[in-house]
């Protein structure tokens, strides 16, 4: 039956949109590795250490969605590629690059700002991912340390 002309095409109400862009955002781009969602194949978190694993658990709780590893453990030839710096907590299974599908990063810097288990934090204009470490915070610290872009 075709519809009226004074009849308005059916839309999904904006919450039902909203959790239908996240679930495509999902099954398109990430596949689960090591209990963990990564956005392609060559992400590896194999060795990510418990404590991180807690923190990004704790983020899946907050906003109710899978946390999206971007990149996790790097070996020291693919850090030099990525430019990642020397001595990186990629290297060391401490560090996470990751993003929320639907979660803004400020809200995702927000909350890992209140966690005490991060003792790293960093965010990069242009780019979707919040960079987040467990390394341990200098005497007198109640923050993580935050680097340049956030």
């Amino acid at each position: 039956m075709r519809a009226r002309s004074s009849q308005r095409p059916f839309r999904l109400p904006s919450w039902r949109a909203a959790h239908l862009w996240v679930a495509l955002t999902l099954l398109n781009a990430t596949t689960k590795k090591y209990g963990l969602h990564v956005e392609h194949k060559k992400v590896n978190t194999f060795c990510l250490l418990p404590k991180l694993r807690y923190v990004l658990w704790k983020a899946e709780l907050r906003f109710g969605r899978p946390v999206v590893v971007t990149s996790g453990f790097r070996n020291p030839i693919h850090n030099y590629m990525v430019g990642g710096a020397w001595g990186s907590y990629h290297q060391k299974c401490m560090a996470a690059d990751i993003f929320i599908p639907g979660v803004s990063k400020s809200k995702l810097i927000a909350f890992m700002r209140t966690q005490s288990q991060v003792g790293g934090l960093g965010c990069y204009p242009g780019r979707k991912f919040i960079h987040v470490d467990i390394r341990g915070r200098p005497n007198g610290y109640k923050r993580p340390v935050q680097f340049k872009g956030c």
